[in-house]
């Protein structure tokens, strides 16, 4: 099979149960039609052959049962941490659920009591406040700090912010939606924070693969002596989130067992589709498909970053890692309404509002950058045209 992916094929995801592109015009009024979907974080690209050759020969035996024996998937997800990470993960330590959001889920319920504080730093990933609040958690936002166009950790803030009913800090690394790969000195004092106010640490690493160029994420687990749960996944890396797999990976044996304990209480077993792509795509058939895809993703970058700093009053926050940008509208002077109608209704682009990752995130949208490079394109060429009076 071959091994050279190809980022520009357009395929026509409509009507195929996609959320991205089949929920877009309930959730945004802009239609599939015409539209062009930047919102949910998942890639309009193929996954690797070998993802697909595994998933073709699970359909060629014809047989469905339970899943059995994970030998394999476990020393794939060790092989990849070791080659990709340089983190050297035991077998045993790896746990698998039905993707990140669930393993959120059974953190907060596994290691925190209702009415405990979990922290988050936002603006994030809008998901954790959602899982926090439904389990009858309180969500303790702590903002980012702006500095020069980019994120920064505000620690003399933060410590007047937490208080002792804070038991579990949720640290996204890379970050999202800012996009910033946190050097090895802010994940200390990420560390060292943590060990202050006396708080559990979660590390979300789900984007760790999607690196640009010129960066490199460090596991937070490679960094402290502070016991650390770590979540990761091939959903994002492979486009295979349909898969709801996800790795939580605990090295320390109490916090191990407590996780364990939560979802044997729960039911859980392993999706046998999930663990049959996940075993493929960590493989090095795989990581050269990951590294075609990053760059290709920083071309996208590039260019989108570009065509809408090139707009007045927009600028875009340098993306490190994840495939979605970042944007501040607020040197247009207008208010969320105005600026997100002529997105919506003018550029017919369904982008993620700001609002709804928490504090900080008024006036901005995250767009999703994972799509063909003409719809770049086209996407810098309808903001252009959308806020044209400006120019």
């Amino acid at each position: 099979m071959s091994l050279s992916p190809d980022f520009d094929e357009i395929i026509d995801r409509v009507g195929t149960h996609s959320s991205k592109w089949d929920e877009m015009e309930r959730i945004y009024g802009v239609s599939p039609r015409d539209g062009i979907p930047m919102w949910v974080a998942d890639m309009d690209f193929r996954p690797p052959t070998c993802v697909q050759a595994a998933l073709e020969a699970m359909v060629a035996r014809g047989v469905y049962g339970y899943w059995g024996d994970s030998a394999a998937y476990l020393e794939a997800v060790r092989w990849w941490m070791a080659q990709r990470h340089g983190w050297q993960v035991e077998i045993d330590w790896i746990l698998t659920t039905h993707g990140l959001v669930n393993g959120t889920g059974i953190c907060v319920d596994a290691f925190t009591r209702p009415g405990d504080g979990v922290v988050l730093m936002t603006p994030v990933y809008h998901a954790f406040a959602r899982v926090i609040r439904a389990a009858g958690r309180r969500v303790v936002e702590c903002p980012l700090k702006l500095v020069d166009g980019r994120y920064e950790m505000d620690f003399e803030t933060w410590d007047e912010i937490v208080d002792s009913s804070a038991r579990m800090l949720i640290l996204c690394s890379p970050h999202n939606p800012g996009g910033r790969v946190w050097t090895e000195d802010e994940l200390k004092r990420v560390a060292d924070f943590a060990r202050r106010h006396d708080l559990l640490l979660v590390s979300d690493e789900i984007h760790h693969d999607l690196v640009m160029p010129g960066h490199r994420h460090l596991p937070m687990a490679t960094v402290t002596d502070l016991p650390v749960v770590t979540m990761t996944a091939t959903t994002k890396t492979f486009n295979i989130a349909g898969g709801h797999t996800g790795n939580v990976i605990i090295g320390d044996p109490a916090l191990r067992a407590a996780f364990m304990g939560r979802m044997a209480a729960l039911g859980l077993s392993p999706n046998s589709f999930g663990l049959t792509m996940a075993s493929a795509a960590y493989s090095p058939e795989g990581a050269a498909w990951v590294d075609a895809l990053t760059a290709y993703l920083d071309g996208n970058r590039r260019l989108f970053e570009a065509g809408v700093s090139a707009i007045p009053g927009l600028r875009a926050m340098p993306l490190e890692a994840t495939y979605l940008a970042w944007v501040d509208f607020r040197g247009t002077g207008m208010e969320q309404a105005e600026f997100t109608a002529r997105v919506e209704r003018e550029a017919k682009i369904a982008a993620n509002h700001g609002p709804t990752f928490g504090a900080g995130g008024e006036g901005w949208l995250r767009f999703n950058l994972a799509t063909p490079r003409a719809r770049i394109e086209e996407a810098v060429v309808r903001l252009t045209r959308a806020f044209g009076d400006l120019q």
